[in-house]
């Protein structure tokens, strides 16, 4: 069993490691990865491969930056427009993709590495894997919206992610790529999905959608919600599991 935190690309990322054996390699591991993407994908770094993509300095895209705007691409494209790496007046922004595909990055590599009784952290944005003891699933507390000291539900996950949007941390940092303003209509978007990829980029882009998200993610195949809205109503999938 181990326990690691640290601070990578600007949030506090936190691993719960059940297993017995010596996984001291694999955790490093994991956290060396994340401090690589940071490096390499942050747009707030000059250096960076995103940047230098970004100003034309490099034409050839590594794999995993072909992949990054790939999903860019494909959550713009589902979302009719409203999630943007690519917001008109700014430079190339894949934030939205990168941490929840980073996080989930991380956690194949800890199960390639035999690790199956874990929880990884990023900020709040959760990746489980089996359960922390035997018939008991890891419990994943969603914070209030306007309560920072608050949770307004706990969600049940075993195999899963659960990611959530909204502004609470970060101020109005989530804006309608169909308009370039800041996004309304929703405190906060929670999903749970089979991987953090998926689950992030879904919550970020039915943030931006605002009221129009809550039907739209809703609707999205392999995923359940818990949305809290600008009027302080509470939408939930039928089938979100809570502890």
């Amino acid at each position: 069993m181990a326990t690691h935190v640290e601070q990578v690309m600007g949030l506090p990322v936190s691993l719960d490691l059940r297993d017995e054996g010596d996984f001291t390699g694999a955790v490093a591991d994991t956290f060396r990865w994340l401090r690589e993407v940071d490096a390499r994908f942050s747009p707030f770094r000059s250096g960076s491969e995103v940047c230098r993509y970004d100003r034309g300095e490099t034409t050839e895209l590594s794999a995993d930056l072909d992949e990054v705007l790939g999903l860019c691409a494909y959550y713009e494209d589902l979302s009719g427009g409203a999630f943007s790496a690519r917001l008109p007046g700014r430079g190339l922004d894949p934030c939205a993709v990168v941490k929840g595909w980073a996080v989930q990055r991380a956690a194949d590599r800890l199960h390639a590495a035999g690790a199956r009784r874990f929880c990884l952290n990023a900020g709040g944005d959760v990746v489980t894997a089996g359960e922390p003891e035997s018939g008991r699933p890891w419990r994943v507390g969603i914070r209030h919206p306007e309560q920072p000291e608050a949770v307004c539900a706990v969600v049940a996950s075993r195999d899963g992610a659960v990611a959530t949007s909204a502004a609470y941390e970060r101020g109005a940092h989530v804006l309608d790529g169909r308009t370039g303003l800041p996004a309304t209509g929703l405190l906060s978007v929670t999903v749970v999905a089979e991987d953090l990829t998926h689950a992030d980029a879904l919550a970020t882009a039915a943030f931006a959608l605002g009221a129009d998200g809550i039907s739209w993610v809703a609707e999205q195949p392999g995923c359940d919600v818990l949305i809290v809205d600008a009027r302080r109503r509470v939408h939930r999938s039928p089938g979100l599991a809570l502890a």
